[in-house]
């Protein structure tokens, strides 16, 4: 069968549906046809596919470029570079997706919403997180929670503080969520709140004094004095974050909002177990816990500590003829026992325990 011959005019009527003058800077849209090793084949309706290089497909670098761009699907390109040789124009994706992005994260700044963040990597001072393909910097000072290794590749709730597209600035703040609706959970957890309940609570920051705990909205502090009966040196050597604890309440301050909490009232007090069990004038062995210059703490019943004054330790290693050491276990003698004020006077000279 002879093909059928095109007329001068018809020919020109062909080429006219192809004469898009298609520019850099253009805003097309293109549907995805194929793959190949320079990128991801678009038609947008050219004389020849556009080509959309995998680094311009992609959002973020892990990304797999066949999930941005599915196959058959119709998106938004912007061309990037003008026709070469073969007649193909460059196109990109990630321009146009994240302008929209930036303009999106530009309204949630205006409207003061919250927005979801994955966290990405721990850099100095503070966490990058990806919203919406876009790299944002949260500071150390804004982050609800100071473990920062443990947060990566979490999702956690957002506010942003600043953002400036023209810079590529994007800063956020985690500890905002928290703060802005604190207050009304206050209200809430406070109203229900009585000294001596007890309470489950999750540690959430530890410091030199104590660690707070967080009650179910409210942090309240668990000071270091209320951890254990036993000395602790340190919160973090009996605590971590993210313990999830019980802990009772020893004190409320409606007008500053503060919540006091204690760990050890959940235990028996040793001191009362020690009643009938500890004598005045009796030798004990202890085990020395503390050492300072005005003396040595030492254990003679389980959590229950004494101090044996300087003058005593003197005594002990001249006669010993050693350095009192922590760990030591030593004889003393009970010479004052007030439990209710939870006081022990102790000595190292047998020869009272005799008399």
């Amino acid at each position: 069968m002879a093909l059928q011959q095109i007329t001068d005019e018809q020919y020109e009527e062909l080429l006219k549906k192809y004469e898009y003058k298609f520019q850099k800077g253009d805003l097309v849209q293109g549907t995805v046809c194929g793959y190949d090793s320079e990128g991801v084949i678009i038609d947008i309706g050219a004389k020849a596919n556009a080509i959309c290089p995998e680094r311009e497909a992609k959002l973020q670098k892990e990304d797999n470029v066949q999930n941005v761009l599915k196959l058959n699907e119709k998106y938004e390109f912007l061309i990037i570079k003008e026709e070469d040789e073969e007649g193909r124009l460059t196109v990109s994706y990630k321009k146009v997706a994240s302008a929209y992005n930036w303009k999106q994260l530009e309204e949630i700044k205006a409207q003061d919403k919250i927005i979801e963040g994955t966290v990405v990597q721990v850099v100095k001072g503070g966490i990058l997180v990806d919203v919406l393909g876009i790299r944002g910097f949260v500071p150390s000072s804004h982050l609800r929670s100071k473990e920062t290794e443990s947060l990566v590749g979490q999702n956690i709730e957002l506010k942003i503080l600043s953002i400036d597209v023209l810079q590529n600035n994007f800063i956020l703040s985690n500890r905002k969520v928290y703060s802005d609706s604190l207050e009304e959970v206050k209200k809430d957890v406070f109203g229900q709140l009585e000294v001596g309940q007890i309470v489950k609570g999750e540690v959430v920051r530890i410091a030199d004094f104590g660690a707070f705990i967080d009650i179910g909205g409210v942090d309240g502090l668990l000071p270091l004095s209320q951890i254990s009966w036993r000395w602790v040196d340190h919160p973090g050597d009996v605590l971590k974050i993210g313990d999830k604890i019980d802990v009772e309440i020893i004190g409320i301050d409606f007008d500053k909002q503060r919540v006091s909490l204690s760990l050890k009232n959940l235990e028996p007090d040793p001191w009362v177990e020690a009643k009938g069990k500890i004598h005045e004038g009796e030798v004990v062995k202890g085990k020395v816990t503390r050492i300072k210059h005005f003396g040595a703490f030492v254990e003679v019943y389980p959590c229950v500590e004494a101090l044996l004054p300087q003058s005593e330790v003197v005594q002990y290693q001249n006669e010993h003829n050693t350095i009192l050491d922590v760990g030591e276990v030593i004889d003393t003698v009970i010479l004052k026992f007030n439990p209710d004020d939870k006081r022990i006077s102790l000595s190292v000279n047998i020869n009272k325990a005799e008399e």
